[in-house]
């Protein structure tokens, strides 16, 4: 059942409830919601949107809308996301393949930068159960950057050469600074960590953090696919999927330079990745797959053979839930699931905020196109 959490609401009789949502629809509370056009079952006040592609976007100067294709182009679409038009990005096309896990940022300063790993380079991967590891296995991180709103592109920067199993998340600090999440597979044995970039000049530049590499073992063990967002403070917040039942989270108090305070959060989830971000309206919101489905307190575990990863571990990526923050991540509300799909997964969400409060949700896993309203979860 959709549970919407209006906090001022809790105590009024579910039956007399009404939860007035987007538009003119007044839906009752734990009506039963829609199916989409790829089988998917999406709660009360989520739209399906299948005319999207997966994202990441940005808003560019003149209000249209830009995201990259897996191939090497870049997409515009001038009608809000109705449709879109293609522009290639890389002057030699032969030599670059933008990964599907990728980010996207435009600064303040109008400058577009795109992070991906290069799937032309990708090479050795020969994951050896005998010694837990791929020895020599490469997927490089590029950064390349478009000073005019993804008309043109300049020449990509490799910054690593080492596995990247994901770059999921970039954003920009109040002080200007470009930061985005990258990761770096270790060995003997094999298993991944993560890092960021961070550049002061718009993508010019990059200096690579510290990395963090907190052990384990497989060809999805250690800490992977981190999502950051600066809090209030000003320290950037980082949440990492790990195998061990909860996000852990880092901070850097210099602009993605250093991470230190490392430790899990009371955050329950898969071994799946997040998204937090911030929303106009100053909260936080957080789109992820928890450890276990709603109401249910087991899942099938995989892992603890020392190859996928050394403990067993919940890969449940049946629901999409959503939570919202009003203290930077001190609290919660009651998470929701937004979608669901009985047979097949919903994951590696990307988030974009259109207008103020109104987000298009998006997966790379299970091709999720959505938009929700934040005043349907947390009201005005």
């Amino acid at each position: 059942m959709f549970r919407v959490c209006y906090p001022r609401l809790a105590a009024m009789p579910m039956s007399i409830l009404l939860i007035v949502l987007s538009g003119s629809d007044i839906l009752a509370a734990g009506e039963e919601g829609t199916t989409s056009s790829k089988g998917t079952w999406l709660a009360p006040g989520v739209e399906e949107l299948p005319e999207l592609p997966m994202g990441p976007f940005v808003r560019l100067g003149d209000g249209s809308i830009l995201t990259v294709d897996t191939t090497s182009n870049a997409m515009q679409s001038l009608d809000e996301g109705k449709t879109w038009q293609s522009r290639p990005i890389f002057a030699d096309a032969d030599k670059y393949s933008i990964s599907q896990e990728r980010a996207l940022f435009r600064t303040a300063g109008g400058v577009v930068v795109l992070a991906f790993m290069n799937g032309k380079e990708k090479a050795n991967w020969n994951w050896d159960k005998a010694i837990s590891d791929s020895p020599g296995a490469r997927l490089p991180t590029y950064a390349v950057r478009s000073p005019d709103d993804g008309k043109t592109w300049e020449t990509p920067q490799k910054l690593h050469d080492d596995w990247t199993g994901a770059i999921r998340n970039m954003i920009q600090t109040r002080a200007g600074t470009i930061v985005f999440t990258s990761m770096m597979m270790q060995h003997n044995p094999g298993r991944h960590s993560v890092l960021t970039y961070s550049s002061p000049d718009d993508g010019k530049t990059w200096r690579r953090s510290n990395v963090i590499d907190l052990g384990g073992v497989g060809h999805h063990g250690g800490v992977t696919e981190a999502t950051i967002e600066q809090l209030g403070d000003g320290r950037i917040w980082m949440l990492m999927r790990t195998n061990w039942k909860t996000f852990w989270e880092a901070y850097s108090s210099d602009e993605g330079v250093t991470w230190t305070s490392i430790g899990p959060t009371k955050i329950d989830a898969s071994s799946a990745p997040g998204l937090v971000q911030r929303l106009q309206s100053g909260r936080l919101v957080l789109v992820w797959n928890r450890y276990y489905p709603e109401g249910k307190t087991d899942f099938p575990l995989s892992g603890g053979d020392n190859q996928w990863s050394e403990v067993p571990v919940s890969n449940h990526r049946l629901e999409l839930s959503v939570m919202f923050s009003e203290d930077d991540g001190k609290t919660w509300t009651e998470p929701v699931v937004i979608a669901r799909n009985e047979k097949g997964w919903i994951a590696y969400p990307y988030l974009f905020e259109l207008h103020p409060g109104e987000l298009w949700v998006t997966t790379m896993q299970g091709g999720l196109r959505a938009r929700i309203y934040e005043k349907d979860f947390v009201g005005n």
